[in-house]
């Protein structure tokens, strides 16, 4: 495992990276950072491939955006394109969850001809006012108006993870999230309300596979089953008792996402190691 940091967008960011061969671009949640991948990050090198984990700009080790906390997702998959560019992945995987699944969206959007593919998590790529609203979380960046920001970071992540996850880890993924910080989090959650790509999906040009949990109190299921028909050829999967966070909540979730890509790309069919 190589952890290092890079200029990114006018940002010093920090990344890590294991493993050769195939690249994938793994990228986290709001508010949170690319320690949501620790688990999935070996077991995936092992199986060949060169895995790529950062922190996004103002989260975990990475130093602020320039210009402050990100509201536009879009500014995300810049910061993306450019890490990739600099770090030299031809023709990445992109997997990425929440947030991370809208920027995956968006990258294959924008270069999907560049690709392997795309496997967005816990996103259908169109606004959401349903459950968040820009409003809400502007007041949230309150304090006052928010005296337990954390708390609530606290159980707002219990109440999303899915029935099938033991308590044991369920209480482990809420403790995790709960160093957030709420600034960060909010802001990408307004830029999470505020990201529309529905109109261009039909032009995305890598295979992709859209998933979603049954459990994920923030998605409705039938969203992400119809971004997945706007896209040609796309896969579509309900996770029965997953929640918001499949990486985190899926127990040998790497060995998941390897059978995932290597539907989307027929010559990654190799066994485990």
């Amino acid at each position: 495992m190589r952890a290092d940091y890079i200029e990114v967008g006018g940002t010093r960011s920090f990344a890590i990276e294991e493993g050769s061969g195939q690249p994938v671009l793994c990228l986290h949640t709001a508010g949170q950072s690319g320690v949501q991948w620790r688990y999935v990050q070996p077991r995936l090198a092992a199986l060949g491939y060169r895995v790529v984990v950062p922190d996004l700009p103002g989260h975990g080790r990475s130093e602020p955006a320039v210009g402050g906390p990100v509201r536009d997702l879009g500014v995300y998959a810049q910061w993306c394109e450019e890490l990739m560019d600099q770090l030299e992945m031809e023709r990445p995987f992109v997997v990425g969850c929440s947030i991370g699944g809208a920027i995956t969206l968006q990258l294959a959007v924008r270069r999907g001809e560049r690709l392997a593919g795309a496997v967005a998590m816990a996103a259908h790529g169109g606004t959401d006012s349903t459950t968040l609203t820009v409003r809400g979380l502007e007041r949230e960046l309150v304090d006052s108006a928010a005296p337990s920001r954390s708390d609530r970071t606290y159980f707002g992540t219990l109440a999303v993870v899915g029935r099938r996850v033991p308590a044991e880890r369920a209480e482990l993924i809420a403790r995790m999230h709960r160093r957030e910080d709420p600034e960060i989090s909010n802001s990408d959650l307004i830029g999470w309300v505020t990201h529309d790509v529905l109109a261009k999906l039909d032009g995305v040009a890598c295979p992709t596979h859209l998933v979603v949990g049954d459990d994920d109190l923030w998605l409705d299921p039938r969203d992400v089953q119809r971004a997945a028909d706007l896209i040609p050829d796309a896969r579509y999967t309900l996770l029965e008792g997953i929640g918001h966070y499949p990486m985190e909540e899926i127990e040998g979730f790497a060995d998941t996402l390897h059978g995932w890509l290597s539907d989307l790309d027929g010559s990654l069919g190799r066994s485990a190691a």
